[in-house]
């Protein structure tokens, strides 16, 4: 009993430093920002709070941060410091703050009211009021300033007092500008517009808002209407967009589609094609509105019907496809219809299907997900318990349920980052009570006190982690078809690395990859590995010679199969003299290092190929000996392996369904999609802007408790 009460005693101390270091840092953090406010930087409202610190009694450490009014001694929460502004010295709760804020000098033609009798205990014994100089209606109170219509009023009188000012000196309310002017900002702001509402960012309605036309008239620009925007001006900038991306496409000598967004057992979805070329650069070619579950042969037409558009007879032109669902089908008839394609699933759906399949066979993860939702359901569902909970967390009883378990992923991190909370609370008396009647309150501390549950739920976390960060990656990097072998090795290679640090059977992990793998291996990840010189290995000789040994007996025969395949019959022996050829002599090693060099990128600080065009320029230029294999060779090593393209958000893709059956409505939604598309694809940002607001609004500056809980995930 001594040692589990000193075990508990050591944990709450533990707890109280935490939490005083990370009040510490909220306290200073509201110093650093009230002292650039008084100096003019920050917000007006510092010069009147100021940030106190509450210490614990007993401890003396730190407990919270609050603020104080400098002007009546008033004690806030430090939570919000601008809710607690407008409550506090906005609305006249503060009884001294409204001095502060009134002009006194009245206007000359209105004769000063007679002085108003103050409190005793008010610093000032009167002030006077203009009837008309109101500095800030929103500072002004009903007391003060007594009007039929009440505060509402205020808004009224201050507009009456600017439009006196204008009179007695008319001006242009806004700057002046040229028309060249006017018309390079309206088309800056109609480019801006079509790209938003192309990716479902803003609504077309905005440009009606009070407040956005009131902007407009600041900056001197003239008012603005959707019907202005909707109409010719998004024809016009449509086609200049088509038609640059027509030209692109029609330059490039061949080129690969891309299919992303056919992934999804139902709901409303939009599949963007987009068009991969030798350049590496991507084009938008068209979006298509889909809903329910498609079936492949829909998929087959559509992705025939777009190369044909694009190609007319000259079909051979697109050289493959990349989607990221139909392999099964849809890409093995395209391919074996057309034996110059090479039609690939994608690499990311590939890799993040891992954790599926983990969740579903691994019993390692059936065991901790199991666990953490009985944890997770069982804290939720009692309420004694879950205040308990809440307030070891300092968040409002009852606000939220305490623990996710919708989401598998994130219930494994609230379990993880809350690891010392749920010690704290099961250690409670209250808990104990509870445990006396209840058999699965006594299973739960059971659990919560096992270290054996912490040790499987790191690791399920771990290997989690691991792969989504993987799968990130690769949507970011966008790997080409040679990469995927490389890609592969490196997962085994982290996996077994995490099967040695939690004495994890490597049996059962490494069977579910290689099924994986299995089902998204192509043949055309060997010959491009083969036949990229990035991936040439020097030999003892000195020369550079193509990686055959990395290869497996099997894939050194889909090599071959795969080469014969990409030219006609005749060609065939003579291409494989070639591959024989460029087996035992590689590449010159002055062209081998320089496709070869790397440079670390200054934004992620990894090292990466400082031209990724060189390996198929080699090709095409100082290896024209080789004329059947170079040909294949500037064909494959271009290929994508991912079909991560343009993402619509949600919101436009739901309107877009709404309205599907208004042909003028959807014309203008294709419009705005492809300018949209067309501009990301230019700046090549492949991220989603929900997405980006997601990850934003995570980041808040109030998440004090999250530093401090997040170091008891290690346990």
């Amino acid at each position: 009993m001594n040692t589990t009460n000193a075990l508990s005693l050591d944990t709450v101390s533990v707890t109280e430093d935490l939490t005083a270091k990370a009040v510490n840092k909220r306290y200073e953090g509201l110093v650093t920002v009230r002292t650039k406010a008084i100096k003019g930087k920050g917000a007006w409202y510092w010069a009147h709070l100021e940030p106190i610190l509450v210490s614990n009694p007993e401890s003396g450490l730190p407990k919270f941060v609050k603020l104080r009014c400098s002007l009546c001694d008033s004690v806030f929460s430090a939570s919000n410091p601008s809710r607690t502004a407008s409550e506090h010295l906005k609305r006249g709760t503060c009884p001294n703050f409204s001095k502060t804020l009134i002009s006194p000098p009245p206007l000359p033609s209105h004769p000063p009211p007679p002085p108003r009798k103050r409190n005793a205990s008010s610093p000032s014994s009167s002030y006077q009021i203009s009837p008309i100089s109101v500095v800030d209606p929103g500072y002004a109170t009903a007391g003060e300033l007594m009007l039929s219509g009440g505060k509402e009023d205020l808004g009224a009188l201050a507009m009456l007092e600017d439009s006196v000012k204008k009179l007695k000196s008319p001006k242009a309310s806004g700057p002046a500008l040229g028309k060249s002017q006017i018309d390079s900002a309206v088309g800056l702001l109609a480019d801006w517009l079509y790209e938003c509402s192309g990716a479902g960012a803003v609504s077309f309605s905005c440009i009606e808002n009070p407040k956005f036309k009131a902007f407009l008239q600041q900056v001197g620009l003239p008012p603005v209407s959707r019907r202005e925007f909707s109409g010719a001006r998004l024809d016009a900038r449509f086609d200049e967009v088509k038609s640059d991306a027509d030209g692109k496409i029609q330059d490039a000598m061949f080129f690969q589609i891309a299919s992303d967004g056919w992934n999804g057992d139902g709901g409303e979805k939009v599949v963007g094609l987009t068009v991969n070329l030798p350049n590496g650069t991507s084009v938008f070619r068209k979006a298509v509105f889909i809903t329910g579950r498609v079936p492949s042969k829909y998929a087959e037409e559509i992705l025939w019907e777009t190369i044909i558009g694009i190609c007319g007879s000259d079909v051979e032109r697109c050289v493959g496809i990349v989607a990221d669902k139909f392999k099964s089908k849809a890409l093995r008839n395209l391919e074996n219809q057309h034996h110059w394609m090479v039609n690939i699933s994608c690499q990311l759906q590939g890799v993040s299907s891992l954790i599926k399949e983990f969740s579903k066979e691994l019993p390692l993860f059936k065991n901790v997900t199991e666990n953490c939702l009985k944890l997770s359901n069982f804290f939720n569902s009692k309420s004694q318990i879950r205040n308990s909970f809440q307030l070891v967390l300092r968040v409002p009883p009852d606000s939220r349920g305490v623990l996710n378990f919708g989401i598998v992923y994130a219930m494994l991190e609230d379990v993880m980052n809350s690891a010392r909370a749920l010690q704290l609370v099961v250690h409670d008396e209250s808990y104990k009570i509870v445990c006396v009647e209840d058999p699965v309150a006594r299973e739960v501390a059971e659990m919560i006190g096992n270290m054996g549950f912490w040790s499987e739920l790191e690791a399920v976390h771990s290997l989690v982690k691991m792969i989504r960060m993987m799968a990130q990656e690769i949507e970011e990097e966008r790997p080409l078809v040679g990469q995927c072998l490389p890609i592969w090795e490196e997962l085994r290679a982290k996996v077994k690395d995490w099967c040695a640090k939690f004495s994890v059977a490597e049996g059962p992990v490494e069977k579910l990859i290689e099924k994986r793998f299995k089902k998204n291996y192509h043949p055309a990840w060997s010959a491009a590995f083969i036949l990229d010189p990035l991936y040439l290995m020097r030999d003892n000789s000195g020369k550079y010679l193509p990686p055959f040994k990395c290869l497996t007996p099997e894939q050194e025969k889909d090599v071959d199969r795969l080469i014969t395949r990409l030219v006609s019959r005749e060609e065939a022996h003579i291409v494989l003299m070639e591959l024989m050829k460029w087996r035992s002599e590689g590449l010159d090693p002055l062209y081998a290092q320089a496709v070869q060099v790397k440079l670390r990128d200054p934004m992620t600080g990894k090292m990466k190929i400082a031209n990724p065009q060189s390996s198929r320029l080699v090709w095409e230029t100082c290896l024209s000996e080789f004329k059947l294999l170079g040909k294949v060779a500037v064909r494959l090593i271009f290929l994508h392996a991912t079909s991560c393209g343009f993402k619509c958000n949600g919101s436009f893709l739901r309107w877009v369904c709404a309205h599907g059956h208004n042909r003028t409505g959807m014309d203008r939604a294709q419009k705005m999609i492809f300018i949209a598309a067309h501009a990301k694809l230019e700046r090549r940002d492949f991220s989603n802007d929900e997405e980006k607001d997601a990850e934003l609004f995570a980041n808040g500056e109030n998440d004090v408790l999250n530093e401090v809980f997040v170091d008891g995930s290690s346990m």
